[in-house]
């Protein structure tokens, strides 16, 4: 198991804050995780995304609406 490292914690009245975090075996790779340095990301993929999440929705509400399940709901 690759589980290793020290974790620096804040306990204050019921509430554990983390302060700060390392591992010598630690899966994040900043080179893996930049969106600038990894290449081959296009906002408009992002805007596309979007959109198509925005049809399901709009799909899903008036299918609630047809059956009365939309009454009440907040929100757009």
């Amino acid at each position: 198991h690759l589980i290793d490292g020290e974790v620096h914690v804040r306990l204050f009245k019921g509430n554990v804050i983390c302060r700060g975090r390392w591992s010598d075996s630690s899966l994040y790779d900043q080179e893996l995780s930049s969106m600038d340095v990894a290449g081959g990301y296009d906002q408009e993929d992002a805007r596309g995304f979007i959109r198509i999440n925005a049809l399901r929705l709009r799909a899903h509400k008036l299918i609630l609406g047809k059956t009365g399940e939309d009454e009440g709901a907040t929100g757009d």
